[in-house]
């Protein structure tokens, strides 16, 4: 059994999986104060009540876009498990080529999904991921990372709205019926979710327009992937398990080193 996770800023994916099948996945809270061990703690109440041991974990992979809780995460893995974890960075072997300018810059989740979409759905391909920053990347027919843009993520954008409207109320991020709302959460509910649709979109739509590759296919993935799912008109597959496919597939290009 393999150990997938994938950390984020907000949430730390987990995921195993056994037999080409990833039986289980979690979301854990990203917490710069939690030590080694509390993360050990977690991590056998999740197995054990799946009737998983330590030990039953043959290997490890890792992604991360927050370096502070590497060395913690890592730690915990050769503690607990025994088991130095596979880092995804560009030095490792991804399966894809990297065309970006400065490889060592691209984010680790860009590089999940990216290898993720490719050997998933094939090329050309772009994703979009709904985390704490909303990502897109195009990967051509041929497996190459093109590059794509980085716009500000949901929740991030809200917290923005509530902290610079002093008369502004925290909001539930649910998406109302219509654009037209009448009472002040209903209009930031449809400015915001209505509105990173409306995003969305456009930037999908140029990056077919620019580089001619019409035809790709759009992955989205995140958490809050589905509230402007269902109202894009580029977006044609949601996979929520992205990014840990992309470090299944990177843990069988790199397990024999």
């Amino acid at each position: 059994m393999i150990l997938l996770m994938d950390a984020g800023n907000t949430n730390i994916k987990i995921g195993v999986y056994d037999s080409e099948q990833i039986l289980y996945t979690w979301r854990i809270a990203t917490d710069y104060s939690k030590t080694a061990d509390e993360y050990g703690m977690i991590m056998y109440d999740l197995l054990s009540k799946n009737r998983y041991k330590f030990s039953d974990v043959e290997g490890i992979i890792m992604s991360s876009v927050v370096p502070s809780i590497n060395y913690t995460i890592e730690h915990m893995c050769t503690y607990y498990f025994n088991i130095k974890p596979i880092l995804v960075s560009p030095a490792i072997n991804l399966g894809i080529k990297i065309n970006y300018r400065r490889p060592e810059d691209l984010g680790a989740d860009r590089i999940i999904n990216a290898v993720a979409a490719f050997y998933e759905y094939g090329g050309p391909a772009i994703t979009v991921d709904f985390g704490s920053a909303t990502t897109f990347g195009l990967i051509s027919e041929k497996g190459e990372f093109l590059g794509g843009a980085i716009a500000p993520g949901i929740k991030s954008s809200t917290e923005a709205l509530v902290n610079t409207g002093s008369k502004l109320p925290r909001i539930e991020l649910v998406k109302p019926s219509g654009v037209v709302q009448n009472d002040t959460i209903g209009n930031m509910q449809a400015g915001v979710i209505y509105g990173f649709t409306g995003m969305v979109d456009y930037i999908l739509h140029n990056i077919k327009k620019e580089t001619g590759y019409n035809n790709a296919k759009v992955i989205a993935t995140g958490g809050l992937s589905m509230l402007v799912n269902n109202d894009s008109k580029e977006i044609e597959i949601v996979d929520r398990a992205l990014s840990l496919k992309g470090l299944k597939c990177l843990y069988k290009l790199n397990s024999s080193k």
